[in-house]
């Protein structure tokens, strides 16, 4: 075989792997009441329920944060990020969380905050901690 052949299929081989990669972060957003009914990870677009209890104890725990969202069809659900609370965190307008259900809970592995125009719509990407 040519040198040429074998760096042609090395390439291919590479293109094919960063396409499926990629098509990981393509999913389409869900809901909660279909995350109950998944064993995959989904992406959930909601915002904070601002008057429900957010807990964070860096004393006891710095790597737990609970909070509520409510997705985009109004139904709220508790969600557990295993990391630290992002600074500013009630400012956000819009959170995208990643992550799963388990045990009632929606437990986030990604986390995605749209902040306020202030901040000239600034993203800020949060990443969980691998438990």
């Amino acid at each position: 075989m040519k040198k040429i052949h074998i760096v042609g299929m090395i390439m291919i081989a590479i293109a094919i792997v960063m396409i499926s990669t990629a098509a990981d972060d393509l999913s389409t957003y869900a809901d909660f009441q279909t995350a109950r009914q998944s064993n995959s990870l989904v992406k959930i677009a909601g915002v904070l329920s601002k008057d429900k209890e957010m807990q964070y104890d860096p004393a006891i725990d710095p790597n737990y944060f609970s909070f509520f969202v409510k997705d985009s069809k109004g139904e709220e659900q508790k969600v557990v990020l295993y990391g630290s609370k992002p600074q500013d965190f009630e400012l956000s307008e819009q959170i995208v969380i990643t992550g799963k259900m388990k045990d009632g809970d929606f437990i986030a592995s990604d986390m995605l905050l749209k902040c306020p125009s202030k901040y000239k719509d600034e993203e800020i990407y949060i990443k969980a901690a691998e438990s």
